[in-house]
């Protein structure tokens, strides 16, 4: 990446279900933007630990509602079996919010992008996500985003979406290119 500059000490938040998160869509994605100089602060519904969809565990830096969405450079949203049932709330909605209002990169990746659009911070954008129960269209149009069938990752603005864990790699991608457009702005 040409923007690694950029990059060095931005602070971003993974949020993650206290139970039931993918694991690949948090690590590959995690590690990759640690590479590059980006810290990773994780938060969850609950303080302590996280536990995988496999069973792995995660620290948790913050709990969902103490974050302040302003103090950080990037906020996203992990999937996974958990993601519906410990992130689809008002807190959680709220955090997408103000990260829309203020211009903070955000985004999600597999079914965490419902999450979102129910916090209409999808609205106006083009999204993808996790839609193996046919029901992802509906959602994103229903709160006024528009449907990238067929695209594992849609970069629209500084929001990013992604399917899934095949698109982890992507995601970070698509992470550090929201950044690094947000840097060059402030310039």
């Amino acid at each position: 990446m040409e923007h690694k500059k950029y990059l060095k000490g931005k602070k971003v938040v993974f949020v993650i279900a206290s139970n039931g998160y993918q694991p690949i869509e948090y690590s590959t994605p995690k590690a990759i933007l640690q590479e590059y100089g980006i810290k990773v602060i994780t938060a969850s519904d609950k303080p302590g630990g996280a536990v995988a969809s496999d069973g792995s565990t995660t620290a948790v830096d913050i709990t969902i509602d103490q974050l302040n969405p302003t103090n950080y450079d990037g906020i996203f949203f992990i999937g996974g079996p958990g993601a519906m049932e410990c992130l689809d709330n008002s807190i959680s909605y709220r955090i997408a919010s103000e990260a829309k209002k203020h211009a903070i990169p955000y985004g999600a990746i597999c079914i965490a992008p419902r999450i979102l659009a129910k916090a209409n911070a999808l609205a106006g954008k083009k999204a993808t996500g996790w839609n193996d129960d046919m029901a992802l269209e509906t959602i994103l149009r229903g709160n006024g985003a528009e449907y990238a069938k067929g695209h594992d990752i849609v970069t629209d603005g500084l929001v990013v979406t992604a399917v899934g864990p095949k698109a982890a790699e992507q995601f970070a991608d698509g992470i550090m290119r929201v950044l690094t457009k947000k840097a060059l702005k402030e310039e």
